[in-house]
């Protein structure tokens, strides 16, 4: 598969010194984990070296906002500096993981490029899918059917049918979720070249790629995600105000479902799981008592392996230890040893909602906003 020629650098006399050996002429690009990047500015096209170095300074250093990112957007660290490549056509192709027919999906369309976001929401029918049969693989026929969608002529079909094999040998081989090539580029003298690609890995897989462990930036990452990962927690980061602690990934779901009907968003999804001690519980509450769009809390505990007088003194081993940051609390518990956990709660100093079930819960947790 050919690619740009080109380097990364981090500093910005590095992108210069690459911009030279390309001719002078360069894209700089951002490399963040997220989408949007040309919309926001993140990357730029050169016509010399000390051009070259003045965009890799605006970038490098800074943290680039789109409109797959947070506020406060990802840091800048190190940028990508490439050749200019004259494109007649952009096109594009990925492979990505379908719940629906529970198998790989292999989609290319015509319309590549930046908007492609736009093409999947508005105009669903320029991307062309074949589904993958995980036994057999991506077979030449479909890549070819895919090809031939695209209104290319055969000696192109020929190039694109065999970076497509490529991409999903790229995709099985490192266990991803999602791997594609956007734009696709097809030159004036019909060459074909991959300008830009991103692959998202199964987190569940990486102890089968090592390599790829060490090209983990968790500076890309929410630091929340970071802790909650290395206190063994299931911890993502969402948009509402309602922090929520659950054992159980799908009492999570659950959970979260409820809070959002009831008009209270959920702030995270966050598994204790069930064999939890104390201590993983004062860290998930601490976890989120750290982020500050939380205002208030809900915890939903089915007692099992986990007891719940367990997740009770969780609870207020992290109040003593972060009183300042404390939320309302609304509290359900079921299952062993409930009746202790809720006593131990009732009796202690926190501004706790004990419930029943998940229509009080969703009650209490909108009356706390």
């Amino acid at each position: 598969m050919t690619v740009p020629s080109g380097g990364v650098a981090s500093t910005p006399r590095e992108a210069a010194r690459i911009a030279k050996g390309l001719g002078g002429g360069a894209v700089v690009k951002a490399q963040v984990h997220t989408g949007g990047r040309g919309k926001a500015g993140g990357i730029k096209v050169v016509s010399s070296a000390s051009e070259a170095e003045q965009a890799a300074a605006a970038l490098l250093g800074s943290n680039l906002v789109t409109s797959q990112t947070a506020p406060e957007g990802v840091p800048v660290r190190w940028v990508l500096v490439e050749e200019i490549i004259r494109t007649a056509q952009e096109l594009y192709l990925g492979m990505v993981i379908d719940g629906a027919s529970k198998g790989v999906v292999a989609m290319a369309s015509a319309a590549g490029g930046m908007e492609i976001e736009d093409v999947a929401t508005v105009t669903p029918e320029k991307i062309l899918r074949v589904s993958i049969d995980p036994l057999l693989g991506l077979q030449p026929f479909q890549s070819r059917k895919l090809a031939y969608g695209l209104g290319l002529d055969t000696e192109l079909v020929q190039k694109v049918t065999g970076v497509l094999a490529s991409l999903y040998r790229v995709f099985e081989d490192l266990d991803c979720s999602l791997a594609e090539i956007n734009p696709l580029s097809v030159t004036g003298d019909g060459r074909v070249i991959a300008v830009d690609a991103k692959i998202s890995i199964d987190d569940d897989a990486l102890f089968r790629n090592p390599n790829l462990q060490k090209l983990h930036d968790h500076e890309q990452e929410d630091p929340r995600e970071v802790e909650a990962r290395a206190s063994a927690i299931n911890y993502v980061k969402l948009d509402g105000d309602v922090g929520c602690i659950v054992n159980g990934a799908g009492l999570a779901m659950a959970t979260m479902d409820v809070t959002g009907a009831a008009g209270a968003p959920p702030a995270n999804f966050l598994d204790i799981g069930g064999g939890a001690d104390e201590q993983k519980v004062a860290q998930a509450l601490k976890i989120i008592l750290s982020d500050p769009n939380v205002t208030r809390v809900l915890v939903n505990i089915f007692g099992g392996i986990l007891r719940c007088d367990v997740a009770a003194r969780g609870l207020l081993m992290a109040a003593e230890e972060t009183p300042h940051a404390i939320r309302p609390l609304v509290v359900r518990m079921l299952g062993t040893n409930a009746a202790e956990g809720r006593e131990i709660l009732s009796q202690s100093s926190l501004d706790v909602t004990l419930v029943n079930d998940l229509s009080e819960a969703a009650a209490a947790i909108k009356a706390a906003g």
